[in-house]
């Protein structure tokens, strides 16, 4: 496979090693070109304790084995090494740091040494790349997304504007002659937290504005991003209240007052609000993605294991009879049944032509859109309510006239309800209803998890069917009173109300995206209706338990 300049050290035996910027924290940030170095990396020397598990996540690599465990397989991957701290628990200095990147790559592997930020922006990279030289190694710089330029703009600050167009980057390291930027200049301040009081008295020494605008914005592009805006004369005092510490960026300059209308990260619908998603494990990506996007943080729970029956013979019967041409329709009611029944073909050796002439019906779009991977279309879905009644509702009455066979095969869940079963015998149909699949309780879990369900560590909760609202409560407890309480439907919210619980949103269609997207609605009422009775911006989870209700609804 050639890899550009990586096939000439495979060609020698001589390593390569690749600075890669990661950006100020958003992994998203990442550039193209440093996702394709990391796959293709046999060593990634990290810097940051975010590194390894965005590296992990970013490659699909399992978590490490714990101390007292052995590993069921051999790693995959590249190796991950620790180029922040050394085995005693100091933090490496540069030099210490570039010798544990030269001598991997002396070993003739590929590395990639993933650097914050940019590698040649307030960076060790040039330190290190020289190291590399001395060592008579080969490198290239990637360069990545700096906290100089992304923090700012994260917070809704330009740097420059038609108005303003210089701009300052100054490290604060105590050792600045502040007279040399009394002008009018933007400043882009790193590592100013702790020095922010003696720095802005320099400033107002050397004539600059005591109403001159300033913002401080912590952990920046992540979604505990914070930000404080002020002016030269109270920065100080207002940062000190805030409780603002490192890493921050700070702005100074008239660009600062832009961010009372370019502010568009931290005022997303649902931003920082920490999600509770009770679903199973390989189905939580599109509504964990969803609820990113409004930036929430979803904490995915595993409630619910899909395992396959007790008694396959059901299904195998079945499947031969669909072969065999015993039925008119198979109707699927989840995503999970078209897997459990696509999972028997292909143990069957069976294709999607074995479908030929068998009328198929799914529950909703995203069931369809499962049949439809499979090569195949739904020949009928609800024209309302995506549910079992509304499948139910479009149904056509067997003719025997019309209808050669009567007879309808339905895979489904061991729990599922009878309501369609029963609604197609009055219907004039015959039911073959076959468990496909189970769903089972999973295990608890962590302590800290539980506790925060129920002390209302978490903003919201979503509950994606019946069964992760039985199960959820089974496993951790209920949630907290505080914590908004989110359903899929009108069937999720009955069962979360006989639990106890208050359902404050509910989707306008059966659709996890759509679940997620009334969910920011109702997170963008809340803030705005916050804003207009000039209260401060809280989540949930900020406030304190009361006796009266706390529930916020949208208008």
């Amino acid at each position: 496979m050639t890899r550009g300049k990586i096939t000439t050290t495979e060609a020698t035996g001589r390593g390569w090693v690749s600075f890669v910027g990661s950006g100020p924290g958003d992994p998203d940030l990442l550039t193209v070109r440093a996702v394709d170095l990391l796959r293709q990396a046999e060593v990634v020397v990290t810097e940051a304790p975010e590194h390894a598990p965005m590296v992990r996540t970013l490659l699909g690599l399992p978590e490490p084995a714990a101390e007292d465990e052995t590993p069921a397989e051999a790693p995959v991957g590249p190796i991950l090494v620790d180029g922040g701290f050394g085995e005693d628990g100091q933090p490496l200095t540069h030099a210490a740091r570039a010798k544990v990147v030269v001598k991997q790559a002396k070993k003739g592997l590929r590395v990639v040494r993933l650097m914050t930020g940019d590698p040649f922006v307030y960076a060790s990279g040039p330190e290190e790349a020289q190291a590399c030289v001395k060592a008579g190694l080969g490198f290239e710089i990637v360069p990545g997304v700096t906290s100089v330029s992304a923090v700012p703009a994260y917070a809704g600050i330009p740097l420059t504007t038609k108005d303003h167009r210089e701009v300052a980057v100054v490290t604060c390291d105590g050792s600045i002659d502040w007279s040399q930027y009394a002008d009018r200049r933007t400043l882009v301040l790193l590592s100013a937290v702790g020095q922010i009081a003696d720095i802005s008295k320099a400033l107002l020494d050397a004539g600059r504005r005591p109403s001159t605008p300033v913002a401080m914005t912590r952990v920046g592009t992540t979604t505990t991003q914070e930000t404080v805006t002020s002016t030269l004369e109270n920065i100080a005092a207002d940062a000190r209240a805030a409780r603002m510490a490192p890493p921050a960026v700070t702005v100074v300059g008239d660009v600062v007052d832009l961010r009372s209308t370019l502010s568009w990260f931290e005022t997303k619908a649902l931003f920082g609000w920490r999600v509770l998603v009770p679903r199973t494990k390989d189905q939580a990506g599109p509504l964990t993605a969803r609820l990113r996007g409004y930036g929430a943080v979803p904490e995915e729970v595993p409630t619910i294991s899909v395992e396959p029956p007790r008694n396959p013979q059901q299904m195998d019967k079945a499947i031969r009879g669909l072969v065999e041409g015993r039925y008119e329709w198979i109707a699927f009611t989840s995503v999970n049944a078209v897997k459990a029944v696509r999972e028997k073909f292909e143990e069957y050796g069976l294709d999607a032509r074995a479908f030929s002439g068998l009328k198929i019906a799914a529950v909703g779009d995203k069931t369809a859109q499962a049949i439809a991977a499979w090569g195949l279309r739904a020949d009928l879905m609800p024209s309302g309510e995506q549910s079992a009644a509304g499948l139910l509702a479009d149904w056509p009455e067997y003719d025997d006239v019309l209808d050669p066979i009567n007879r309808v095969f339905l895979p489904r869940a061991d729990i599922a309800t009878e309501n369609l079963v029963a609604g197609l015998i009055d219907l004039g149909w015959e039911c073959d209803d076959v468990t496909a699949y189970r769903t089972v309780r999973a295990t608890p879990p962590p302590a800290p998890t539980r506790d925060a369900i129920k002390t209302g560590k978490f903003d919201a909760v979503v509950f994606t069917s019946s069964s992760t609202v039985r199960n959820l409560v089974g496993i951790a407890g209920k949630p907290h009173p505080s914590t908004i309480i989110a359903v899929i439907g009108p069937a999720t919210a009955k069962t979360a109300e006989e639990h106890g619980l208050r359902v404050d949103v509910l989707a306008p269609r059966p659709d996890v995206e759509e679940l997620a997207d009334a969910l920011a609605d109702f997170g963008a009422a809340r803030r705005a209706a916050l804003v207009e009775a000039d209260q401060p911006v809280t989540k949930p989870s900020d406030r304190k338990p009361s006796a009266r209700s706390r529930k916020v609804r949208a208008e």
